[in-house]
């Protein structure tokens, strides 16, 4: 009986508007005439106030007024309700005018008085039960927390702690920012950031909120100085994704952010384009696919040799313009065939073996899966015509020192030199780690949290890049679209990241500190540094996150002399040498 409808809610306020309606009109009258209205204006009275009520009414409805429930009434919903009176005050001076004979005798300045009345009570009715929410929730329900910045996101976030969203409540706000601070933000006195250990100490508080729009650089400083109080638990705002507030994830500290990812340059790579992508299953080839779709591709054909990752992706990426093909790209007959089949006008090669230890304990599938995949691919995308082709490369191929390296530098020469101008365009884009790729640090650390595990790290100043998948692979994207054939692109991963002091965030993100971290020492081939991607010598693209670095000018045709022999050797290291000098195989982490 006493649940909230929407046609209970309607009579509701339907039935207060006419009431209020009907009473504001009346007592515009007795303030007009100083409360004794005289007879020869109440006949019109009643004709004028039915007119004024039908407006008001009208105009509610217009607004859409009858539609808002209590707990979202706001400020736009208070806007509303100041136009209606305004149009219904409007309306009434053109039908006055029109038909003045009807409506006179009238006092004139009764329609203002009356919209001014109506307007604060309708308005102050719908916002009472927010007020008396606000009001009767306890002051200190739930544990206490800090809200970090005078922003609207800030009005947001105290909002929901009033209404319990989230079993926190805010005992103050607190801005970098000078000139926010000694103002007030909904009714909380913004506090200079030096008064956070104040704070901490005088309400005992082990939780912060950040409603600020940080850059990575900004959000790491901040994270630092907040933990340096002994704050653990740490929760940013955001107005997108399923939950406005959630927990400070590692992705978060170590986004990179480029300022210019561009929907518009994608969408016109992609748009209406047969697409094919290889290792459609991993954490590459499946962010490809899906931003292939988002960017309107006409059809998508995913290749991956993996049963269960071309399910997955199948399953993510759910659409009648994906055709999924389950084959092995060292298979030259089934892709000659998918080739054939379909068509592609754009293929982008993400598959290969990435793993170091792996590929260093089985070199020769890492050489036939990277190299033989790679010039298969390149070979049929000339032959079939395609008008670009995309390799994935990695920051290894810089001066590899590792087999997985060294076949990433083979096939950036063989795709580029197989460029021919003006039929197929064939461009690499080489990058660094991305955040959450399967078998990365950072789902090995997760893994070692979720069982109680210490964090394995191989050396204490080994250090990488890394940016989010998503940016990572639109960039990708991005550099295909400017390129004309023959480009090494390099994507710009910002600054290198110690993964002791990552190892070490992320036990502080999960509380559990106590587990610690345990140096075990270089695997083999593994660099302590990865090279600079980029240097002084890279041309700038119209991308600022986006260069194009120096490729080697290499024979085509010795160079398929030399992948067969490396195909065939006994010495995988040796022959891969050969064709790449600077491969520093003999380089040891522990050196």
């Amino acid at each position: 009986m006493f649940k909230a409808t929407k046609l209970k809610r309607l009579i509701f306020f339907l039935s207060f508007d006419i009431f209020i309606f009907v009473a504001s009109f009346y007592w515009a009258y007795l303030l007009r005439f100083s409360g004794i209205i005289p007879e020869y204006f109440k006949d019109s009275l009643y004709i004028n106030g039915s007119l004024v009520l039908f407006l008001k009414l009208f105009f509610m409805w217009i607004f859409k007024i009858y539609k808002v429930p209590w707990r979202f009434f706001g400020l736009n919903e208070a806007r509303k309700i100041f136009l209606v009176h305004i149009a219904a005050v409007l309306s009434f001076w053109v039908i006055f005018f029109a038909f003045s004979d009807v409506f006179n005798p009238f006092p004139r300045s009764v329609i203002l008085i009356d919209a001014v009345i109506s307007c604060l009570i309708v308005g102050s009715l719908r916002i009472s039960k927010r007020m008396f929410l606000d009001f009767s929730k306890k002051a200190d329900a739930g544990e206490p927390c800090i809200v970090i910045g005078a922003t609207s996101k800030a009005l947001h976030v105290l909002k929901g702690l009033r209404q319990g969203y989230i079993d926190f409540y805010a005992v103050g706000v607190v801005d970098g920012r000078s000139d926010l601070v000694g103002t007030y933000c909904d009714g909380f006195l913004v506090q200079a950031k030096k008064e956070i250990s104040n704070i901490i100490k005088e309400y005992n508080v082990k939780t912060a909120i950040i409603a600020l729009a940080l850059s990575q650089d900004e959000l790491q400083e901040l994270f630092d100085e907040l933990t340096g109080y002994g704050i653990r638990d740490i929760k940013i705002f955001s107005l997108f994704g399923k939950q406005e507030i959630k927990d400070i994830s590692i992705e978060d500290l170590l986004a990179r952010k480029p300022k210019d990812l561009s929907d518009s340059v994608a969408r016109g790579f992609l748009e209406d384009k047969v697409v094919l992508v290889t290792g459609a299953g991993g954490s590459i080839g499946s962010e490809i696919c899906k931003q292939c779709l988002k960017f309107g591709v006409k059809k998508l054909i995913m290749l991956d040799n993996s049963e269960f990752n071309l399910y997955i992706v199948g399953e993510i990426t759910s659409s009648n313009k994906t055709v999924s093909k389950m084959i092995n790209i060292t298979d030259l007959q089934d892709l000659r065939a998918v080739f054939d089949e379909f068509r592609p006008q754009i293929v982008i090669h993400a598959a290969a073996y990435k793993h170091v230890p792996l590929c260093e304990a089985n070199p020769k599938a890492a050489v036939v899966n990277n190299i033989l995949g790679t010039k298969f691919v390149v070979d049929m995308s000339i032959e079939f015509s395609v008008k670009k082709v995309v390799i994935i490369s990695s920051d290894k191929a810089v001066r590899p020192t590792n087999i997985m390296g060294a076949a990433k530098r083979v096939c950036e020469l063989y795709a580029l030199n197989s460029n021919i101008k003006n039929h197929t365009e064939i461009v690499a884009v080489r990058f660094g780690n991305v955040l959450g790729s399967s078998g990365s640090v950072i789902p090995k650390f997760k893994e070692q949290i979720s069982k109680n595990l210490p964090l394995t790290v191989t050396h204490p100043d080994i250090t990488r890049y890394f940016m989010l998948t998503s940016e990572a692979c639109q960039l990708v994207l991005q550099a295909a679209s400017i390129a004309e054939g023959g480009e090494l692109f390099v994507l710009d991963m910002g600054e290198p990241v110690k993964i002791a002091d990552l190892a070490k965030k992320m036990l502080i993100l999960s509380n559990k500190e106590h587990l610690g971290i345990e140096f075990v020492g270089l695997r083999p081939g593994e660099k302590l540094y990865e090279e600079l991607l980029i240097n002084k010598d890279d041309a700038r693209t119209k991308f600022e996150s986006i260069f194009v670095t120096d490729s080697q000018i290499y024979d085509i045709n010795r160079l398929n002399i030399e992948i067969d022999e490396l195909l065939n050797s006994e010495d995988i290291a040796k022959n891969l040498k050969d064709i790449v000098p600077e491969f520093n195989h003999a380089l040891n982490l522990k050196g």
